[in-house]
């Protein structure tokens, strides 16, 4: 079985992506990373209130339109609202929080 795992292509998506990738792989699936970019990511400068969705949008039409099988983002990046045809399937497991400033 074969996964098409989508993600932005920021360090920080990349990284969260490979481990998602690994906990996949451990349980003998097949994960191809794609990535992808958002109109957050060509947008240069702060993003503002109406930009909802900004990096998160193309990743959620390309799971709509089946190009991936799932894609993996930050939970701040969601929206509130709901999609039609997508959920929230996983949340990872919560590691430590001492380092919170």
């Amino acid at each position: 079985m074969l996964i098409r795992l989508g993600t932005r292509g920021s360090a920080l998506a990349r990284w969260q992506a490979q481990w998602v990738a690994q906990q996949l792989q451990q349980r003998g699936i097949e994960v191809q990373q794609v990535i992808m970019v958002t109109s957050g990511d060509r947008h240069r400068g702060p993003i503002a209130g109406e930009a909802r969705g900004a990096f998160t949008k193309e990743l959620q039409q390309a799971v709509l339109e089946r190009r991936i099988d799932l894609a993996v983002h930050s939970l701040k990046d969601l929206p509130t609202e709901p999609v039609e045809g997508l959920l929230l399937a996983a949340v990872a497991q919560r590691g430590p929080v001492g380092d919170v400033l």
